[in-house]
């Protein structure tokens, strides 16, 4: 990517990904090898303010030679994030911090009770809505060639950027216009999804007859386009997105549904996925690769229930390239898909926030595609088209 691009893509990780504002504290995550991008965003988030810029440089090669022996994680890692929160910063993520593949060779089980550098606090800061986040692309060498295995690796490398330069819409004149015109178009779907007051949703397709019950107040639209901190600061928090999402009733799910995409672990690929839900909770995790997320699963007694339930049509920039990204920010916003794990208590009113599912992961894995069609189910047991062949039909 030319320097002038570079500098674009983070402006838009600083003025519409992340929002930062004066005053805050941003830490950033990232690979080694994305520091030109770290640069650029510390760069901008002083330039609008930020008070300190933390730039966390985590080397997943060193997480692969630490797990060959040892699984410990030091509890200043949480500390760190939960004082991040406490004090009203921001948090960016430029992913993947590991790369697919490259925990091949480790027992999956290890490696799945590993999620570094991720960690369960995550997910009460994300809920205590004090922080302004974002997670973002990087292109490395190993990614690459995965997406791109007929080509070399400065070819596969300069040819994934081209996509997500794409999908990034960075190809528009103005990227931060572009994106809050498709953050307010979700919204919208969402505003329609939620006009039903669905008590369930299913999907039916290859390999999937499942049925995902919702709260009463279960919604897919915030009160903005995008997300809001309680201090009122909107900020998306990913970038690419296509998706709308809520938060599912975590003891009404039932049924069968198989993968449509390839699943990265915190790089362990699982393919063929395939899960059974009685009850609520994942009964069956088959597929190559799967230990890795049966490791994730065994985490704790939330992590084998959903936390999250999103629907993607085929209007979505990601969708269209056709491409397997192998990487759960893209592929989620390619297709409809569910999560295993942790909810966001934004998706729902006050009334159910202590209903919704609590777990330390949350893991996305896709279920959509033209094939698999979504209907809405009314609490009159009406039942509703809501997606048929990638398209909205309320």
């Amino acid at each position: 990517m030319d320097e002038e691009t570079l500098e674009r893509y983070a402006r838009l990780i600083v003025e519409v990904g992340a929002n930062v504002q004066p005053g805050q504290t941003v830490w950033i995550v990232a690979e080694p090898r994305a520091a030109p991008l770290v640069r650029l965003v510390a760069a901008g988030a002083y330039a609008r303010g930020a008070r300190f810029v933390d730039a966390w440089y985590f080397d997943p090669f060193v997480k692969r030679i630490r797990l060959e022996t040892l699984d410990f994680v030091p509890p200043w890692y949480g500390k760190r994030l939960r004082q991040l929160g406490e004090g009203h910063g921001v948090r960016i993520s430029i992913t993947p911090h590991v790369p697919p593949g490259l925990l091949d060779g480790i027992d999956p089980a290890r490696a799945g009770r590993d999620a570094l550098p991720a960690h369960k606090e995550n997910f009460d800061v994300i809920n205590a809505r004090t922080t302004n986040w974002t997670v973002v692309p990087w292109p490395v060498p190993e990614w690459a060639r995965l997406v791109h295995p007929d080509l070399d690796d400065e070819a596969a490398t300069a040819k994934l950027w081209e996509e997500l330069l794409y999908v990034l819409r960075l190809d528009e004149d103005d990227p931060a216009a572009a994106w809050h015109a498709r953050l307010a178009q979700l919204h919208e779907a969402g505003l329609r999804v939620d006009s039903h007051r669905f008590a369930a949703l299913r999907f039916d397709g290859p390999g999937t007859e499942l049925t995902v019950g919702l709260l009463p107040t279960s919604r897919f639209a915030a009160e903005t386009p995008g997300m809001q901190t309680i201090d009122g600061v909107v900020h998306a928090p990913n970038l690419p997105t296509e998706e709308i999402a809520s938060a599912p009733d975590p003891q009404r799910v039932d049924g069968v549904v198989t993968a449509t995409k390839p699943l990265d672990v915190a790089g362990t690929v699982v393919r063929d996925l395939r899960v059974r839900f009685e009850g609520g909770r994942a009964v069956e995790i088959e597929g190559e690769g799967a230990e890795a997320l049966r490791g994730r699963v065994a985490k704790d007694e939330g992590a084998a229930r959903l936390g999250e339930v999103a629907l993607v049509d085929s209007e979505g920039r990601i969708g269209k390239t056709g491409r397997v990204f192998f990487n759960t920010l893209l592929d989620e916003n390619a297709a409809s898909h569910l999560a295993l794990g942790n909810a966001y208590a934004i998706s729902v009113g006050e009334a159910d926030r202590e209903k919704i599912n609590k777990s330390a992961i949350h893991i996305d894995f896709m279920i959509g595609s033209d094939d698999v069609a979504v209907t809405g189910i009314t609490r009159d047991g009406s039942q509703v088209p809501v997606l048929r062949g990638g398209s909205w039909q309320v």
